[in-house]
Protein backbone atom coordinates (compact mmCIF):
# COMPACT_ATOMS: atom_id res chain seq x y z
CA UNK A 1 0.00 0.00 0.00
CA UNK A 2 1.66 3.38 -0.87
CA UNK A 3 1.55 6.02 1.58
CA UNK A 4 -1.16 8.13 -0.21
CA UNK A 5 -3.68 5.48 -0.12
CA UNK A 6 -2.87 4.78 3.83
CA UNK A 7 -3.82 8.19 4.27
CA UNK A 8 -6.42 8.17 2.21
CA UNK A 9 -8.23 5.02 3.98
CA UNK A 10 -7.78 6.64 7.36
CA UNK A 11 -10.07 9.41 6.37
CA UNK A 12 -12.73 8.03 4.92
CA UNK A 13 -12.30 5.61 7.73
CA UNK A 14 -12.83 9.35 10.03
CA UNK A 15 -15.23 10.69 8.05
CA UNK A 16 -17.49 7.43 8.01
CA UNK A 17 -17.51 7.69 11.77
CA UNK A 18 -18.17 10.80 12.41
CA UNK A 19 -21.44 10.96 9.44
CA UNK A 20 -22.50 7.54 11.47
CA UNK A 21 -21.87 9.59 14.99
CA UNK A 22 -23.85 12.57 13.63
CA UNK A 23 -26.42 10.03 12.79
CA UNK A 24 -26.57 9.19 16.05
CA UNK A 25 -26.70 11.87 17.59
CA UNK A 26 -28.93 13.61 15.76
CA UNK A 27 -31.36 9.98 16.18
CA UNK A 28 -31.63 8.67 12.74
CA UNK A 29 -29.72 5.98 14.08
CA UNK A 30 -31.90 5.58 16.96
CA UNK A 31 -30.94 2.93 20.00
CA UNK A 32 -31.31 -0.83 19.07
CA UNK A 33 -30.74 -0.21 15.61
CA UNK A 34 -28.81 -2.96 13.94
CA UNK A 35 -26.82 -2.96 10.60
CA UNK A 36 -23.96 -4.79 9.64
CA UNK A 37 -20.84 -3.58 7.73
CA UNK A 38 -22.35 -4.78 4.28
CA UNK A 39 -24.81 -2.41 4.66
CA UNK A 40 -23.13 0.60 5.40
CA UNK A 41 -20.32 0.18 2.48
CA UNK A 42 -23.15 0.23 0.04
CA UNK A 43 -25.13 2.66 1.76
CA UNK A 44 -21.70 5.50 1.18
CA UNK A 45 -20.31 3.35 -1.56
CA UNK A 46 -17.52 2.47 0.17
CA UNK A 47 -15.13 -0.83 0.30
CA UNK A 48 -16.00 -2.79 3.73
CA UNK A 49 -12.26 -2.15 5.41
CA UNK A 50 -12.72 1.84 6.24
CA UNK A 51 -16.62 1.01 7.27
CA UNK A 52 -15.68 -1.92 9.62
CA UNK A 53 -12.63 0.14 11.62
CA UNK A 54 -14.89 3.10 11.91
CA UNK A 55 -17.52 0.64 13.34
CA UNK A 56 -15.11 -0.59 15.78
CA UNK A 57 -13.95 2.69 16.42
CA UNK A 58 -17.34 3.90 17.51
CA UNK A 59 -17.87 0.92 19.45
CA UNK A 60 -14.59 1.26 21.26
CA UNK A 61 -15.82 5.20 21.94
CA UNK A 62 -19.37 3.25 23.49
CA UNK A 63 -21.51 4.32 20.92
CA UNK A 64 -22.27 0.71 19.42
CA UNK A 65 -22.57 -2.79 20.79
CA UNK A 66 -21.10 -5.52 18.26
CA UNK A 67 -21.91 -9.04 17.77
CA UNK A 68 -19.93 -11.59 16.25
CA UNK A 69 -23.20 -12.84 13.81
CA UNK A 70 -25.53 -10.34 14.49
CA UNK A 71 -23.12 -7.21 13.29
CA UNK A 72 -23.88 -3.95 15.36
CA UNK A 73 -26.56 -1.73 16.61
CA UNK A 74 -26.86 1.68 18.31
CA UNK A 75 -26.24 1.05 22.14
CA UNK A 76 -29.08 2.09 24.17
CA UNK A 77 -28.20 3.92 27.47
CA UNK A 78 -30.21 3.33 30.82
CA UNK A 79 -31.24 5.97 32.97
CA UNK A 80 -29.11 4.56 35.92
CA UNK A 81 -25.88 4.80 32.75
CA UNK A 82 -27.02 8.06 32.35
CA UNK A 83 -26.84 8.88 36.03
CA UNK A 84 -23.51 6.97 36.28
CA UNK A 85 -22.07 9.62 33.47
CA UNK A 86 -23.09 12.50 35.34
CA UNK A 87 -21.41 11.18 38.58
CA UNK A 88 -18.28 10.50 36.66
CA UNK A 89 -18.20 13.68 35.08
CA UNK A 90 -18.72 16.01 38.28
CA UNK A 91 -15.79 14.28 40.34
CA UNK A 92 -13.56 14.26 37.55
CA UNK A 93 -13.90 18.23 37.16
CA UNK A 94 -13.85 18.51 40.57
CA UNK A 95 -10.62 16.42 40.96
CA UNK A 96 -9.30 18.53 37.81
CA UNK A 97 -10.64 22.42 40.17
CA UNK A 98 -9.02 21.23 43.25
CA UNK A 99 -5.83 22.25 42.37
CA UNK A 100 -6.31 23.63 38.98
CA UNK A 101 -2.73 25.10 38.56
CA UNK A 102 -1.11 21.54 38.05
CA UNK A 103 -4.17 20.00 36.10
CA UNK A 104 -5.66 22.76 33.57
CA UNK A 105 -3.94 25.90 31.49
CA UNK A 106 -6.52 28.38 30.14
CA UNK A 107 -5.20 29.94 26.73
CA UNK A 108 -6.94 33.41 27.11
CA UNK A 109 -6.62 32.91 22.78
CA UNK A 110 -8.84 30.20 23.20
CA UNK A 111 -11.75 32.13 25.16
CA UNK A 112 -12.89 34.01 22.25
CA UNK A 113 -14.58 30.89 20.27
CA UNK A 114 -15.90 29.26 23.72
CA UNK A 115 -17.39 32.49 24.39
CA UNK A 116 -19.84 32.25 20.44
CA UNK A 117 -19.83 28.56 21.53
CA UNK A 118 -21.09 28.96 24.70
CA UNK A 119 -23.98 31.81 23.30
CA UNK A 120 -24.92 29.61 20.26
CA UNK A 121 -25.54 26.80 22.47
CA UNK A 122 -27.54 28.20 25.00
CA UNK A 123 -29.55 30.53 21.86
CA UNK A 124 -30.28 26.98 20.33
CA UNK A 125 -31.67 25.78 24.09
CA UNK A 126 -33.99 28.53 24.55
CA UNK A 127 -34.92 28.05 20.90
CA UNK A 128 -35.75 24.70 21.21
CA UNK A 129 -33.10 23.56 18.43
CA UNK A 130 -31.75 20.12 19.04
CA UNK A 131 -29.65 19.28 16.31
CA UNK A 132 -27.89 22.68 16.59
CA UNK A 133 -28.03 22.26 20.35
CA UNK A 134 -25.94 19.32 20.73
CA UNK A 135 -23.39 20.44 18.26
CA UNK A 136 -22.19 23.56 19.33
CA UNK A 137 -22.72 22.09 23.23
CA UNK A 138 -20.00 19.17 21.86
CA UNK A 139 -17.80 21.97 20.47
CA UNK A 140 -18.24 24.12 23.57
CA UNK A 141 -17.23 21.16 25.83
CA UNK A 142 -14.13 19.45 23.25
CA UNK A 143 -12.73 23.25 23.28
CA UNK A 144 -12.37 23.82 27.27
CA UNK A 145 -11.56 20.77 27.25
CA UNK A 146 -8.40 21.94 25.20
CA UNK A 147 -7.14 23.63 28.93
CA UNK A 148 -6.40 20.03 30.37
CA UNK A 149 -3.16 18.94 30.92
CA UNK A 150 -3.82 15.41 31.13
CA UNK A 151 -5.05 14.13 27.47
CA UNK A 152 -6.57 11.20 28.43
CA UNK A 153 -8.68 13.06 31.53
CA UNK A 154 -9.97 14.99 28.48
CA UNK A 155 -10.61 12.65 25.82
CA UNK A 156 -12.70 10.88 28.58
CA UNK A 157 -14.69 13.89 29.23
CA UNK A 158 -15.58 13.89 25.51
CA UNK A 159 -16.64 10.55 25.28
CA UNK A 160 -18.93 10.85 28.42
CA UNK A 161 -20.45 13.94 27.28
CA UNK A 162 -20.73 12.30 23.89
CA UNK A 163 -22.51 9.41 25.30
CA UNK A 164 -24.78 11.21 27.27
CA UNK A 165 -26.34 12.83 24.18
CA UNK A 166 -26.99 9.75 23.07
CA UNK A 167 -29.35 8.68 25.97
CA UNK A 168 -30.61 12.19 25.77
CA UNK A 169 -31.29 12.96 22.02
CA UNK A 170 -34.51 10.55 21.37
CA UNK A 171 -35.89 11.38 25.13
CA UNK A 172 -35.76 15.16 24.03
CA UNK A 173 -37.56 14.88 20.87
CA UNK A 174 -40.22 12.67 22.36
CA UNK A 175 -40.78 14.93 25.84
CA UNK A 176 -39.72 18.25 24.33
CA UNK A 177 -37.16 20.57 25.91
CA UNK A 178 -37.75 23.41 28.54
CA UNK A 179 -35.04 25.04 31.55
CA UNK A 180 -35.99 22.06 34.00
CA UNK A 181 -34.52 19.83 31.47
CA UNK A 182 -32.04 21.89 29.38
CA UNK A 183 -28.77 23.76 31.30
CA UNK A 184 -28.01 27.30 30.10
CA UNK A 185 -25.25 27.81 32.33
CA UNK A 186 -22.10 27.68 29.39
CA UNK A 187 -21.75 31.48 29.46
CA UNK A 188 -21.28 31.59 32.96
CA UNK A 189 -19.34 28.45 33.54
CA UNK A 190 -16.28 29.59 30.54
CA UNK A 191 -16.54 33.45 32.25
CA UNK A 192 -16.03 32.21 35.99
CA UNK A 193 -13.16 29.92 34.24
CA UNK A 194 -11.67 32.90 32.52
CA UNK A 195 -11.36 34.77 36.21
CA UNK A 196 -10.15 31.91 37.34
CA UNK A 197 -12.64 32.18 40.51
CA UNK A 198 -12.83 28.49 41.33
CA UNK A 199 -15.72 28.26 44.36
CA UNK A 200 -17.89 29.73 40.77
CA UNK A 201 -16.64 27.32 38.56
CA UNK A 202 -17.74 24.39 41.02
CA UNK A 203 -20.98 26.12 41.94
CA UNK A 204 -21.84 26.13 37.79
CA UNK A 205 -20.66 22.46 37.64
CA UNK A 206 -23.11 21.72 40.68
CA UNK A 207 -25.93 23.17 38.46
CA UNK A 208 -24.65 21.62 35.55
CA UNK A 209 -24.95 17.86 37.58
CA UNK A 210 -28.22 18.69 39.23
CA UNK A 211 -29.74 19.68 35.98
CA UNK A 212 -28.95 16.05 34.60
CA UNK A 213 -30.02 14.31 37.78
CA UNK A 214 -32.63 15.59 38.23
CA UNK A 215 -33.95 14.93 35.46
CA UNK A 216 -32.72 11.47 35.58
CA UNK A 217 -34.97 11.33 38.54
CA UNK A 218 -38.04 12.20 36.79
CA UNK A 219 -37.21 9.89 33.50
CA UNK A 220 -36.62 6.95 36.50
CA UNK A 221 -40.44 7.67 37.82
CA UNK A 222 -41.93 8.02 34.23
CA UNK A 223 -40.48 4.99 33.26
CA UNK A 224 -41.37 3.33 36.19
CA UNK A 225 -45.09 4.22 36.03
CA UNK A 226 -44.99 3.09 32.11
CA UNK A 227 -43.57 -0.23 32.98
CA UNK A 228 -46.07 -0.31 35.65
CA UNK A 229 -49.01 0.55 33.12
CA UNK A 230 -47.54 -1.83 30.65
CA UNK A 231 -47.70 -4.76 32.90
CA UNK A 232 -51.13 -4.33 33.62
CA UNK A 233 -52.39 -4.32 30.51
CA UNK A 234 -50.68 -7.37 29.96
CA UNK A 235 -51.93 -9.01 32.96
CA UNK A 236 -55.77 -7.70 32.27
CA UNK A 237 -55.44 -8.97 28.96
CA UNK A 238 -54.27 -12.57 30.09
CA UNK A 239 -56.89 -13.23 32.51
CA UNK A 240 -59.72 -12.26 29.99
CA UNK A 241 -58.08 -14.52 27.44
CA UNK A 242 -56.80 -17.52 29.60
CA UNK A 243 -53.49 -18.25 29.99
CA UNK A 244 -53.11 -20.18 26.51
CA UNK A 245 -54.39 -17.43 24.44
CA UNK A 246 -58.00 -15.79 23.32
CA UNK A 247 -59.94 -18.22 22.93
CA UNK A 248 -58.09 -20.98 24.06
CA UNK A 249 -60.18 -22.26 27.12
CA UNK A 250 -60.30 -26.38 26.75
CA UNK A 251 -63.45 -27.37 27.01
CA UNK A 252 -65.07 -30.60 29.24
CA UNK A 253 -64.88 -33.00 26.40
CA UNK A 254 -61.43 -32.23 25.24
CA UNK A 255 -58.78 -35.32 25.66
CA UNK A 256 -56.43 -34.01 28.79
CA UNK A 257 -59.12 -32.60 30.73
CA UNK A 258 -59.65 -33.56 34.63
CA UNK A 259 -63.18 -32.64 35.75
Amino acid sequence: MSPSAGVTRSTLRQQIADALRDEVLAGRLPPGREFTVKQIAEQYGVSATPVREALFDLSAQGLLASDQHRGFQVREFTVADYRAMAEARALVVEGLFRDPAERVAVRPEGLASIRRRAAEAVRAAKGGDLDVLIGYDLRFWRELGQFVLNPYIADFLTRLRVQAWVFAVHRLRRDGMDENVLWFGHEELVEAIARGDREQVHAEMRSYYGHALAWADRLEVREAEGNAEANAIGNAEGSADGPLGPGSAIPPESPGHCA
